[in-house]
């Protein structure tokens, strides 16, 4: 009987518990959200299935095509992978912002996403422009991605190998 009390005792108890519901939570993001954005640019591209001028340029030596893009994950990948709204660097940017113009900055060493500036009219994001940084004691790399909705995509990277000469890609994607 003395356990079935304890029982009745317990219920209240596991009741009153706040469980934290996921769906109950908005996904707060410290910096404007890279990601979703470009997972949403994704999605949507992959269902219009443009055609792209691509324009592939290593070390000065250029090829195009006119082409389908199968894989936009896989084509702006690198612009859903510099997201810098990672925990570890929350408080890491600074911010500045205009009416036009949002800027991330951050000038620490272990953050390589350097810049992010976000272009826009009114909620209409008209440009996003990244700087990406790697420096270590074997390896030097510096990314550009740019992007315009609906215009294009550019990828500039300068890579630089310890004892071996410096190696420039650009890639340039431009809608139809």
């Amino acid at each position: 009987m003395i356990k079935k009390h304890w029982l009745l005792l317990l219920i209240p108890a596991f009741a009153a518990c706040n469980l934290d519901n996921p769906s109950d939570k908005k996904d707060h993001k410290a910096y404007f959200d890279l990601e979703g954005y470009f997972k949403k640019e994704i999605a949507r591209l992959q269902k219009a299935n443009l055609v792209v001028n691509k324009t592939v340029i290593t070390n000065g030596q250029a090829e195009r095509k006119s082409l389908k893009i199968k894989n936009w994950k896989q084509e702006l990948g690198i612009f859903v992978d510099a997201d810098i709204n990672k925990t570890s660097w929350n408080g890491s940017f600074n911010v500045t912002k205009t009416d036009s113009v949002q800027r991330f900055i951050s000038d620490n060493k272990k953050i390589k996403v350097k810049q992010v500036e976000i272009a826009s009219a009114g909620s209409k994001i008209k440009r996003i422009e990244i700087w990406i940084a790697v420096k270590n004691i074997l390896y030097t790399s510096t990314d550009t991605l740019v992007y315009f909705p609906d215009s294009l995509y550019e990828i500039r990277k300068q890579q630089k190998i310890r004892l071996l000469s410096q190696k420039n890609y650009t890639v340039l994607g431009k809608l139809k």
